[in-house]
């Protein structure tokens, strides 16, 4: 057996192993917290009650027009398929989308949406794994159409 006798516990051990531990996870969540708060992407408006007065008007707007969206991003091509209730292309009159990571804006990218008499595609150079795609749409009356889908990028 050991002899453990030589090595006697005091206050002062006990104090600097008690400091020690406490100085690794304050340590550790510092940094966590760096990181957290250094890939933030930011706020979404700057101000969200103003933002929020009008979002019910165009809520219902947009559900008015009867429109659903699919996403596919597979082999370096983004697919948009907006179609009607009827199942036909919608009318849109113009459209813009940003692709981007859900967590950080550095490596958002916007493509360059064609429309191929079916739907609208685009080549896209990213990296594996998930995607948010931000669409913003119009239709020939005028009225917002915005379309949030998260897409998985398998290459």
């Amino acid at each position: 057996m050991a002899d453990t006798a030589g090595r006697e516990l005091t206050g002062r051990k006990v104090l600097a192993i008690t400091v020690s531990a406490f100085s690794v996870i304050i340590g550790v969540n510092l940094v966590m917290a760096y990181f957290a708060v250094g890939t933030f992407p930011g706020l979404e408006v700057a101000n969200s009650y103003v933002a929020s007065q009008g979002f019910n008007d165009r809520m219902r707007a947009q559900q008015a027009l009867g429109w659903t969206t699919e996403a596919d991003m597979t082999g370096g091509q983004l697919t948009v398929r907006i179609i009607t209730a009827s199942g036909d292309p919608a009318p849109v009159a113009a459209i813009t989308a940003i692709l981007g990571r859900p967590t950080t804006e550095r490596e958002d990218t916007i493509p360059d949406l064609a429309f191929n008499g079916a739907a609208y595609t685009a080549p896209v150079d990213v990296d594996y794994g998930n995607w948010d795609l931000r669409i913003n749409a119009e239709s020939a009356d005028g009225t917002q159409y915005d379309y949030r889908v998260g897409v998985i990028h398998n290459p």
